[in-house]
């Protein structure tokens, strides 16, 4: 890109201060807000998980936005879109929601430690829901970059799905990877015909030969143009599969993150695409 990307649509797993401070929710919450100083313009999204107190963060609904039905497994699931604000960061967060996926207060595990069984279709729910309110805004962003293991779907959605229209037809995808999901973690055994959209095939997914964690950040991998290593400890089989990908990949860099000197690093790599 001659100019450097201008437009950065992060779509995050986690943003602090709507969920408690980690790793992944740091990013979520200071990398836009540096980007967007650095003049470029930004828009960020989550799910609007049910631990999210909305009063206290003052979310609202956003009418124009919502309204839209995403079907899934053969069932209409409204989707509803609220906004809040980061005053000290002066930007907006968007939230996906949906009371069937993301209602309960738990976020990925129940009460006794176990994965959601619908996590599968929440993740695809999310994907979908972020590029139709994107579509809505009208907005075209140069760059997706996509954070945490709810994202990981989105890439190959843009690339087969949403390519060829006009406010996706020129964004590139930067994935970042932390050990945010078990690699063995399972989805329902149908998970890659709940993915199915549009023009998708099976072929297209054979990446998830087994619906588990690891496979699916490999699917997301295959789709993505660049990869930023989030974590120091990413699993040994899908940190190979990376560098055999042939991708740009910007390495861990944990002096960058303390430091706040990662999102300068950041910007360059957007630049570059």
């Amino acid at each position: 890109m001659e100019d450097g990307a201008k437009r950065i649509l992060f779509v995050n797993s986690e943003i602090f201060p709507y969920l408690p401070e980690s790793d992944i929710s740091k990013i979520g919450r200071f990398l836009p807000q540096g980007i967007q100083e650095r003049k470029k313009e930004i828009r960020s999204f989550m799910p609007r998980y049910g631990c999210i107190n909305e009063r206290k963060n003052q979310l609202h609904e956003v009418i124009r936005l919502s309204g839209m039905n995403i079907i899934i497994n053969d069932v209409d699931r409204p989707l509803v879109i609220k906004v809040a604000s980061i005053s000290a960061a002066r930007m907006q967060v968007y939230f996906i929601d949906n009371e069937d996926y993301f209602h309960r207060k738990q976020i990925y595990h129940d009460a006794e430690g176990r994965f959601f069984e619908d996590n599968g279709e929440r993740a695809v729910f999310f994907a979908r829901g972020v590029l139709e309110t994107v579509k809505k805004l009208r907005w075209a962003p140069d760059i997706v970059h996509c954070q945490g293991w709810i994202s990981q779907i989105l890439p190959l959605y843009l690339k087969k799905v949403y390519s060829d229209d006009p406010i996706f037809s020129d964004s590139k995808v930067i994935l970042s990877l932390y050990n945010d999901i078990s690699p063995d973690e399972r989805f329902s055994d149908d998970f890659k015909e709940k993915i199915r959209f549009g023009d998708i095939t099976m072929e297209d997914m054979d990446a998830m030969e087994s619906p588990d964690g690891m496979n699916l950040a490999k699917l997301a991998v295959r789709y993505s143009d660049g990869i930023i290593m989030g974590s120091g400890d990413i699993a040994p089989e899908l940190a190979e599969c990376c560098s055999k990908s042939g991708l740009p990949i910007l390495p861990f860099d944990a002096a960058a993150l303390e430091s706040g000197e990662y999102i300068d690093i950041y910007n360059s790599f957007y630049d570059k695409f």
